[in-house]
């Protein structure tokens, strides 16, 4: 058995990488607000690592309400061609203002004028307005860069729990479960 939940998630994200046909950064971001009515959705990691598992948002998007309120977390990867997902689980922090300004400058030009067009989750009354809010985020920063938005930043998953499952015959599936205990990280397994 691995010690190292981190190297065990390198190894099998890289062979996600290699086999998977779509997006294997993608991930489930489950969170829940003051109400604690749970919320999930689609996400794409953009970074990992021993600091946590790092994503990029509209701050006042529901999940961004959700962390302001309740900053906690569980991520999921479904690998289906490797019969593979990890769970992780833990609390939330943001990301420096300079981690977050880095990233926003390697995402394609239209990615950030759309960062400043949406008020993401929030009600839209028509495509159309989005569309004009994007022309005009076009003209407003036409001929030079475009800075992140205030309102858009990264949020990083530091992981207390991570779990990962291999599917077997019969549903004979194996469970392996990391858990941090202070400074270092106990293995053990779950029934299937």
């Amino acid at each position: 058995m691995a010690t190292d939940p981190y190297a065990l998630f390198d190894q099998w994200f890289g062979e996600a990488r290699a086999s998977e046909r779509n997006e294997s950064e993608a991930m489930a971001v489950a969170t829940a607000g003051a109400d604690q009515r749970p919320s999930v959705r689609m996400v794409l990691l953009k970074a990992h690592g021993p600091e946590g598992f790092t994503f990029y948002t509209h701050e006042g998007s529901a999940k961004g309400d959700n962390l302001r309120q309740n900053p906690q977390a569980a991520l999921l990867f479904h690998w289906k061609s490797l019969f593979r997902q990890v769970r992780i689980e833990g609390p939330v922090e943001r990301v420096s203002d300079a981690e977050a300004d880095a990233y926003f400058a390697t995402r394609g030009r239209d990615s950030q004028l759309g960062a400043w067009a949406s008020d993401q989750s929030r009600p839209l009354d028509s495509r159309a307005t989005f569309e004009q809010r994007f022309e005009e985020a076009k003209r407003r920063f036409e001929g030079r860069d475009v800075p992140r938005p205030a309102t858009w930043g990264g949020y990083r998953v530091v992981p207390d729990r991570i779990e990962f499952w291999t599917a077997r015959e019969h549903r004979l599936h194996e469970r392996r479960l990391f858990t941090r205990d202070a400074d270092r990280w106990v293995e053990g397994l779950l029934y299937p």
